[in-house]
């Protein structure tokens, strides 16, 4: 029995937790940031104001996480970000591939909670920092509504990853909201007051068919005339989930303190959108229709950005500026929203894309006036305009895992965030996250503790690409198509393709290639032919006049013509893929892209892949082969497609692929890591659109792997992550390793982009 005591005696337990790093946030960002942290021996805790993680991903949002890939809108190739992000996002598709945001929420759940370096507090939002020092946090105070307890966080570093920045402005640090002017960093996009300076919040809802008809009855307070929203005509029966992204409302009010005026507006929109799909008479379709869910919280976009010691910019986006701090990427498009969201004139969004991935630098993840304070998520130090592309969940979350392992090199080195910069301690900082999957544009690893770098590579067989094995098919060429290839420094060999057609007629072929190197925007013409194509079928063979002048990717254009039908095949391969010049109005992709001349934009055409089962590659035969799919790959620091497939790729033939190391002295291995190809092309929606695959058709599922005395040192089936790190139980002690392969299918040869070994 409990038993009251007096009045002034009561209070909220109090419980007083150190760590190494406290993150605030459990979107996307804070779960990536704290995962990589912990794995890396920090002691975090990770501190979440709602009953589940993922933020605007969760289940309470439901809004789909995208990055650089952009729905395979852009010519951001191979661009789905690495390390946790990948991670998850390849999780989720295995286990979820119908994207169920409750299963996502389960996904993110329970990765967090398989750390045991983690104390994850739900349900729990800081309220307010003690601070050491005017430029030093020395702790947070957060409470618990499920539990009424108060809990004190202690730690010599901080990460806001919360949205809003709650930590960063009770701390005093620097920030801002709203836009800057065009003159303060010469931004040609830089909005106008009439379009307004922030992004508006969005409220989205699900409907299900019952298969009988269903009757609604509206709210009171539900919207009255919806044709008050001017885009009111762009509503249909149909569309619901994030599809409905435009439903955006509060880009002239306060986007924090105002949240709940702003959540009630779009309470007031949906369930008037609802009564007028459900009883206006326009849509009989909706006659067995009900509302199965309406979000309880908005999908917040823009509030506070912090101040680092850079600040991006639109350039660094457009011109995808260098930079030696280089730690994460972005690609998604320059994506402003007039801040009148629904109920404005203007179309929801103006977005606007690069030719190419971005480099983000460390400079921009940590406050330039709280010391011990890294940002984290969106509120990473970006102008207004930079802020609409890094802004997105996926590229928010990949920096958010840079800024995690600064803070591991912080606690190794006995440093704060600042002096990681300052200190040149970048260089350690890229290694260690290039080591564990982030790609960083323009930086290949260089990694002298791995013993591979002084094995000899052995291979049961390597690619040398003369043509796709096996038969093909004819397709229509309904739309222009290209094959993306990678070729060597040099002279182009002789090409063969077949091509059907019923009647005479001719075919535009082009060569081009990027004028950027790393990049896939093909918007240089090397070469054009025009060819004729006769009754029945015909072998073609092309032949081009071009040297080029360093190993990169081109672009075997065919243009469109439905008179003539390519020859197909549905053999799949590394590094290698045909794109389409197409349309995804959702990502503002119409083909080419031709911006104002005032808005410091480029023009450029779009060639982007289908997704699987379509986007099959044409059929062609290179004469001499293209021998850039060699066992060195594995070892040349780079995990990804980029300028070159940068795979092993075992021959088609080759019944057991194995690679094999050999050292001139016995070496002492503790742990190998193994990169496998997942596909970075896919860019894996974590809600909403289902995906046809559970485990991408390029990744190997099974594999071995023995010591120079043929014992099996570990051995795994049914794979389907890109990084697998087998810890062995034992340091082993050999002069060699073998690891034995199966192809993932007899349509994709076996391919692998790294093997490290440690000890």
């Amino acid at each position: 029995m409990i038993t009251s005591g007096t009045t002034g005696d009561r209070a909220f337990p109090e419980v007083n937790i150190n760590a190494d790093l406290v993150i605030t946030g459990g979107g996307l960002s804070g779960v990536c940031g704290a995962i990589t942290a912990a794995r890396q021996g920090l002691k975090v805790v990770l501190v979440q104001d709602r009953p589940v993680l993922g933020g605007n991903a969760s289940s309470e949002v439901r809004l789909w996480i995208l990055g650089a890939t952009s729905h395979m809108g852009n010519n951001n190739r191979w661009a789905r970000e690495g390390g946790l992000v990948n991670e998850i996002l390849v999780e989720n598709t295995f286990r979820n591939p119908e994207s169920n945001p409750i299963i996502f929420d389960m996904v993110l759940l329970d990765k967090v909670t398989q750390e045991p370096n983690i104390t994850l507090l739900l349900n729990t939002a800081v309220y307010a920092v003690e601070k050491k020092d005017e430029a030093t946090i020395g702790a947070l105070k957060a409470f618990c509504s499920q539990n009424q307890t108060t809990y004190t966080l202690t730690a010599p570093l901080f990460c806001d990853a919360s949205g809003d920045g709650v930590v960063g402005f009770l701390a005093g640090a620097a920030f801002r909201m709203g836009a800057e002017s065009s003159d303060e960093f010469g931004e040609k996009f830089a909005p106008s007051a009439e379009y307004g300076e922030l992004l508006g919040h969005s409220l989205y809802f699900y409907s299900k068919d019952t298969g009988r008809p269903v009757k609604y009855i509206p709210p009171a307070f539900a919207l009255k005339d919806i044709t008050t929203i001017p885009r009111f005509k762009s509503f249909n029966a149909g569309d619901f989930g994030c599809k409905l992204w435009w439903i955006e409302y509060g880009g002239r009010l306060d986007t924090v303190h105002d949240t709940e005026k702003i959540k009630w507006e779009l309470w007031k929109i949906v369930y008037g959108v609802w009564d007028y799909i459900k009883n206006s008479g326009n849509f009989p379709e909706a006659e067995t229709l009900t509302l199965e869910w309406v979000g309880m919280i908005p999908g917040k976009r823009e509030s506070r950005r912090f101040e680092g010691d850079y600040m991006m910019v639109q350039q660094d986006i457009i011109e995808q500026r260098t930079h030696a701090d280089a730690v994460a990427f972005g690609g998604w498009s320059v994506d402003l929203h007039p801040a009148d969201g629904v109920f404005s004139e203007k179309p929801g969004c103006n977005q606007w894309h690069s030719k190419g991935i971005y480099q983000i630098p460390y400079r921009s993840l940590y406050s330039r006036n709280i010391r011990n304070l890294f940002l984290g998520g969106r509120i990473i130090s970006a102008s207004h305009v930079a802020f609409a592309s890094t802004r997105v969940m996926a590229t928010a979350a990949y920096a958010t895992q840079a800024a995690a392992m600064a803070a591991v090199i912080c606690k190794e080195q006995g440093v704060l965030p600042a002096a990681v910069f300052h200190q040149g301690l970048v260089p350690v900082l890229q290694k260690r996250l290039q080591q564990t999957g982030q790609h960083i544009p323009g930086l290949a690893l260089q990694d002298t503790e791995d013993l591979v770098q002084t094995a000899a590579i052995k291979a049961s067989s390597e690619m040398v690409f003369t043509g796709f094995p096996g038969g093909a098919f004819p397709q229509p060429l309904q739309l222009s198509v290209a094959q993306l290839l990678p070729l060597p420094q040099g002279r182009i060999s002789p090409m063969v393709f077949h091509a059907d057609a019923a009647e005479d007629t001719t075919l535009e072929v082009e060569l081009r290639i990027s004028s950027r190197k790393g990049s896939h925007t093909p918007d240089i013409t090397l070469e054009k032919q025009t060819i004729a194509v006769h009754p029945g079928r015909n072998c073609i063979q092309l032949s081009f006049n071009t040297t080029l002048e360093q190993t990169g990717y081109a672009f075997i254009i065919f243009h469109k013509n439905p008179l003539v039908q390519l020859h197909r095949t549905a053999k799949r391969l590394t590094g290698v893929l045909s794109v389409f010049n197409t349309v995804n109005k959702a990502v503002s992709n119409y083909g080419k892209q031709t911006p104002p001349e005032d808005i410091g934009m480029e023009t450029f055409e779009f060639w982007c892949p289908q997704r699987r089962p379509e986007g099959y590659n044409i059929d062609l035969k290179y004469e001499t082969g293209i021998q850039l799919f060699s066992a060195e790959n594995i070892r040349n620091g780079t995990d990804r497609p980029v300028s070159a497939p940068n795979a092993w790729v075992a021959d088609w033939s080759d019944a057991a692929p194995q690679l094999g190391l050999r050292w001139d002295a016995p070496v002492t291995i503790g742990h190998i890591d193994l990169f496998f190809d997942a596909d970075y092309d896919h860019p894996m929606e974590s809600v909403l659109m289902t995906h046809p695959e559970t485990v991408m058709p390029f990744c190997v599922r099974n594999y071995r792997i023995k010591d120079a005395e043929g014992k099996v040192l570990a051995e795994v089936t049914d794979n389907y992550q890109t990084h697998n790190r087998v810890q062995l139980v034992e340091p082993v002690t050999t002069s060699g390793l073998v690891v034995e392969m199966e192809h993932p299918s007899a349509e994709v040869p076996a391919a692998v982009f790294a093997i490290r070994c440690y000890r």
